[in-house]
């Protein structure tokens, strides 16, 4: 193949940020901020002995002229690359993959390199299988305790090891002095099922996703306050598990009781089950039974009905998540932890107004 005719020089494209991103040296930043190059490296490792004037003016030279710093190169010629190894046990899981998404561009963002070690769901955690799990040795760590094996994992964790989480609930005062990320899953299904309540339906049934904490969880508990606010007896949870066949099972029986007219579940998968086992029942959803899920999936949108969900921004999550560990690990240069957005109620087709009873 042959190679473009070169540009003539009064043609020459305008730069572009790929060009100018590749011609950026540290070499270049070195000039521009009036340092050594051995200092822009030590600011770029976040290695000690900086001065915090020399590093904040490095620091914007660094963003004023785009440098990127190459993490192979760096590697190559000695120098720290940073790191971080997240411990996960299911990354097919819909909130624990956005939440590792979120993880790594915000690690990337930061110049941190990312390892994945995926725990055994079954295997009990000691301290030195967490250890052997790291990339190197005394590395940070980031664990998403969605589950009971993130949740041993985490409370496995040896102190000395600088870590942070995503779990389902944040420990009680004084369990822990490492950060926590969650999300108010308890406040969200509170909210879900008083807007079925509101509805004119009598109750609201539960299909339950696992605990990593405890039997019931806290969308379960939320389920639960929201019932015994409005003065309505809760109904037996139904056990459901992950995936759309759990919660197909688990709806059989209980859809083709028509005193059943709302139905809450755990996650979206749930909802699928449900969905189908309502179809084989013959009822209408949402005539005779209103259906909602949980976390709204991309195909929550295009269910037939679309599924009403709970909208949670899990990829917010794991960037806040990550900021924290930075924040943790450079207190005085990391910014401070992004925000991440609260649960939102999507309403779509699944649900509506309680059926007509007779007198």
């Amino acid at each position: 193949m042959q190679n473009p005719t070169p540009a003539r020089r009064d043609e020459e494209p305008p730069e572009n940020g790929a060009d100018r991103q590749r011609s950026v040296s540290i070499f270049d930043v070195a000039k521009a901020a009036g340092v050594s190059h051995q200092t822009v490296s030590r600011v770029v490792n976040a290695r000690p002995r900086v001065a915090k004037a020399t590093r904040a003016r490095v620091l914007e030279v660094i963003d004023e002229l785009g440098y990127k710093p190459n993490r192979l190169a760096r590697a190559l010629a000695g120098g720290v690359v940073r790191s971080v190894t997240v411990l996960t046990s299911d990354t097919t899981l819909y909130g624990a993959s956005l939440a590792l998404r979120g993880i790594e561009e915000a690690a990337r963002a930061a110049d941190f390199a990312v390892s994945v070690s995926v725990l055994d769901e079954d295997s009990p955690l000691t301290p030195d299988d967490i250890a052997g799990r790291l990339a190197r040795p005394g590395e940070p760590v980031l664990v998403i305790a969605f589950n009971a094996a993130g949740e041993r994992a985490w409370q496995a964790l040896p102190s000395e090891f600088p870590a942070a989480a995503v779990v389902e609930r944040p420990r009680e005062a004084g369990q822990t002095g490492r950060p926590e990320a969650w999300l108010d899953d308890r406040a969200a299904a509170a909210q879900a099922t008083r807007y079925l309540l509101g509805l004119g339906h009598r109750t609201v049934r539960y299909m339950t996703i696992p605990s990593s904490t405890t039997r019931v969880g806290q969308r379960a508990e939320g389920w639960r306050d929201a019932l015994a606010g409005a003065g309505h007896p809760a109904p037996e949870p139904l056990e459901g598990g992950w995936s759309p066949r759990s919660g197909y099972l688990a709806a059989r029986a209980m859809v083709a009781d028509p005193q059943v007219t709302a139905v809450l579940c755990g996650n979206d998968d749930l909802a699928l089950g449900v969905l189908r086992a309502a179809r084989e029942a013959g009822r209408d959803v949402p005539g005779d039974l209103s259906v909602m899920g949980f976390d709204d999936a991309p195909y929550a949108a295009y269910t037939h009905p679309t599924l009403t969900s709970v909208r949670l921004d899990f990829e917010g999550l794991g960037r806040g998540a990550f900021g924290m560990l930075h924040r943790l690990l450079d207190p005085d240069e990391a910014p401070a932890p992004p925000l991440w957005a609260e649960p939102d109620l999507i309403v779509r087709e699944s649900t509506g107004p309680a059926p007509h009873r007779p007198a």
